[in-house]
């Protein structure tokens, strides 16, 4: 099931994408799936991020290839950090050039989205607090993060974190295709099988430093590949089972 959050008739509401149609749901989808009967054409709408979390807790270096390529050693717990909710945007939406960076980075990862209440959970039960998977754009103002020695500035920026376009709730996330292009031309690519820490041990991992709400979202890491954009490219994160976050990168 995919579930989208949508704004239609002045109002933001979350909904079931099948195909090109959207049936509206009553209230948040994390308690239980309550159609309204309303349905909207996809076209007609502005779809949003599918989730309004308090926190977007990512990773890094969770790649070993991407760990390589930053000449960064692989860490021996999970390294988090956190990710404002100011920084997320939805599908189309434009990322905007800090004018303080010379270097933007892309960095595409799977999502996972949190549906109950977590904390102090086992690996083993983590699957119980998952909601469902979405595609992120971990975007990173390189210069600024490789300058502070560490990463809020560098990944804070407001609209630094497109998430989208659904919540995928019925997915396999242990061998999924991750692709990320720039202008159509293709930059990342990978299998979730690669992660160094999988989604199960990263649940349980967070849940023993901070609660985890309904909506909040966990950026997995990226691959090797990331790189500067540009104001007026396209960038597209791609996650088999998923769909296609599409966002266009706008000077300040």
């Amino acid at each position: 099931m995919k579930i989208v959050r949508f704004n239609a008739d002045n109002k933001t509401r979350y909904g079931i994408l099948e195909g090109e149609d959207i049936h509206a749901l009553s209230g948040t989808p994390y308690r239980r799936i309550a159609r309204t009967g309303l349905s909207y054409k996809v076209d007609n709408v502005r779809l949003l991020a599918p989730c309004k979390p308090s926190k977007v807790v990512a990773l890094g270096v969770n790649y070993r290839s991407h760990g390589e390529e930053m000449s960064s050693r692989i860490p021996e717990e999970p390294l988090i950090f956190i990710k404002p909710s100011t920084s997320v945007i939805g599908p189309e939406a434009d990322i905007v050039y800090p004018l303080s960076s010379q270097r933007v980075d892309y960095e595409g990862e799977l999502g996972v989205v949190i549906g109950r209440r977590t904390r102090y959970v086992s690996p083993e039960d983590s699957h119980l607090y998952i909601f469902g998977y979405t595609c992120i754009n971990d975007v990173t103002a390189r210069d600024l993060q490789a300058r502070d020695k560490q990463w809020t500035r560098g990944k804070g920026f407001d609209t630094f974190c497109p998430i989208g376009p659904c919540i995928e709730t019925e997915l396999n996330h242990g061998n999924l295709i991750l692709e990320t292009r720039l202008n159509g031309k293709r930059k990342q690519y990978t299998s979730t099988t690669d992660l160094v820490f999988p989604v199960e041990k990263l649940v349980s991992f967070i849940s023993q430093v901070m609660t985890l709400l309904p909506g909040d979202v966990i950026a997995t890491g990226t691959t090797a590949g990331v790189g500067p954009m540009q104001p007026d490219d396209i960038v597209e994160v791609e996650i088999e089972g998923i769909g296609i976050l599409k966002n266009y990168v706008v000077r300040a």
